[in-house]
């Protein structure tokens, strides 16, 4: 693996990062946004970011606008796809198909451009299918319009979805077992942490592999 870097692009809501987990020789990008509640260090990015580059994927981790202006709330969706529409032509920039991706809010920015942008295919992390305890407000329209192939990471005991409550479609979806929203398990589940982290590094590597 190449030497990770850094770097800023302007876009219409702001200076966003882009940092970069490079491929010795990529066929893919795969590019993973942070939810509205952090940033690039949570653990299922950084897990992707250390494992993908293995396996012939380069990894961009995007901080958006409002992270980078050093902001705790994050601005509106439409907001949110301003900053990932700027940021794409830096993503497409090394020639290679490039999968959207995201965890939580992330996620639904990337099923809400992927189309538009042509994204080669959508992974989900920890989509948000509905706020905690609100199941009548769901917001499944957005994932099952993503119109590419798309994969969805899901904790088990995830208050913003649990995977049995994902409907029928076109995409596939990987259970952390007993995980929540940020794919933690409690110390007395059956699995570790780290082996829970594995779960998603596997699922991902899987599915990766198997787009074209």
């Amino acid at each position: 693996m190449t030497k990770e870097t850094s770097e800023i692009i302007g876009t219409e809501a702001g200076e966003a990062r882009i940092t970069w987990h490079p491929a010795r020789k990529a066929r893919l990008v795969l590019a993973v946004g942070h939810g509205a509640g952090g940033g690039i260090e949570a653990r299922d990015l950084q897990a992707l970011a250390g494992v993908l580059p293995g396996h012939g994927v380069s990894v961009a981790l995007v901080e958006q606008p409002w992270r980078v202006a050093g902001k705790k709330l994050a601005p509106a969706p439409k907001t949110l796809d301003v900053g990932w529409r700027g940021l794409w032509p830096a993503l497409a920039r090394p020639g290679l198909p490039v999968i959207s991706g995201g965890r939580s809010a992330g996620a639904r920015v990337a099923c809400r451009t992927a189309v538009e942008l042509g994204a080669a295919a959508v992974l989900a992390l920890s989509f948000p299918l509905h706020p905690p305890g609100r199941p009548e407000k769901s917001r499944a329209a957005e994932l099952l319009g993503s119109g590419v192939p798309t994969l969805v990471v899901q904790g088990g005991n995830d208050p913003f979805g649990r995977p049995e409550e994902f409907p029928d479609g076109s995409f596939e979806l990987a259970e952390v077992p007993h995980g929540d929203h940020g794919f933690a398990v409690p110390k007395r589940a059956p699995i570790t942490q780290d082996e829970a982290v594995t779960v998603i590094t596997d699922a991902v590597v899987k599915w990766v592999g198997s787009l074209g």
